[in-house]
């Protein structure tokens, strides 16, 4: 949401800056910008969820460059596209898409790049997911056994007697 909210008020403040017409293709331009941003950051946390299950012991800094790294040539690729496709609806639309067609281009190009590698992976570290990856393990696998403890549980007459606890897996 935090990375959402950026692409908008940044691409807000662009059209201000630059005096462009805010009408309903503008509105237009933002939810579409909404949603291509969205689109890009669901693609690099899918990588992340993928990694995460793959690479147990790896800290979570190297884990978001190696998402990143693998999403980026698909990110180039499609930033490239849209780029030429918006160039030439800014060359050849005419008046009538320019506003659509700027507030496009600085929003996906400039902005919902920057936000979904710059600000939405990273923002992860700082809400903690991964956070047991850099110092002590707490996965199955790594961490240290707990002894078991003994939880009192009803016998069939209704006295109490004392039982161990199962050890979770």
């Amino acid at each position: 949401m935090i990375a959402n909210v950026h692409d908008l008020v940044l691409t807000v403040g662009f059209m201000s800056l630059t005096r462009i017409d805010f009408d309903l293709t503008s509105i237009a331009a933002l939810l579409t910008i909404l949603g291509y941003s969205l689109n890009d950051t669901v693609v690099i946390y899918d990588r992340i969820r993928e990694l995460l299950r793959r690479y147990k012991r790896m800290p979570m800094p190297d884990l978001l460059n190696a998402s990143i790294n693998a999403t980026l040539s698909r990110s180039i690729v499609t930033h490239l596209t849209v780029s030429l496709s918006l160039l030439a609806l800014i060359l050849f639309g005419g008046q009538a898409i320019r506003s659509f067609t700027a507030t496009m281009m600085f929003g996906v190009v400039l902005v919902g790049t920057y936000t979904s590698v710059s600000i939405a992976s990273p923002i992860l570290i700082y809400l903690g997911v991964g956070r047991t990856r850099q110092g002590e393990p707490e996965d199955a696998e790594t961490a240290t056994p707990t002894p078991p403890s003994t939880v009192p549980e009803p016998s069939p007459k209704g006295s109490v007697r004392p039982q161990r606890a199962r050890a979770r897996r």
